[in-house]
C-alpha cells in the first residue's frame, strides 16, 4: 500500500494542501483500515457479520421484489 504524501506547492495555502492530503487518505482507505485493525476481530465475529449482512441484503431484495409485484 502506498503511503499518502503531499508536496506543498509555492503560493499554496495550508488548507489546500491539507484538503489534497485528506483526499489521498480517503482514496487509499487509510483511515478505515486503521479503524478496522484497531482491535483484533476473531474469524467467528467476521463470519457472524457476513451472515448478518447477507441476511439484510436478501431481505432488502425480497422487499423490493414484493414492492415491484404489488405495482403489477
Amino acid at each position: 500500500m502506498d503511503v499518502p504524501g503531499v508536496k506543498v506547492h509555492p503560493n499554496e495555502s495550508f488548507d489546500e494542501a491539507y484538503r489534497r492530503f485528506k483526499k489521498q487518505t480517503d482514496r487509499n482507505l487509510v483511515v478505515t483500515e486503521a479503524r478496522a485493525r484497531k482491535y483484533f476481530e476473531p474469524m467467528t465475529e467476521i463470519r457472524k457479520k457476513q451472515k448478518i449482512s447477507a441476511r439484510k441484503k436478501l431481505l432488502k431484495k425480497l422487499y423490493m421484489l414484493r414492492r415491484y409485484e404489488s405495482r403489477l
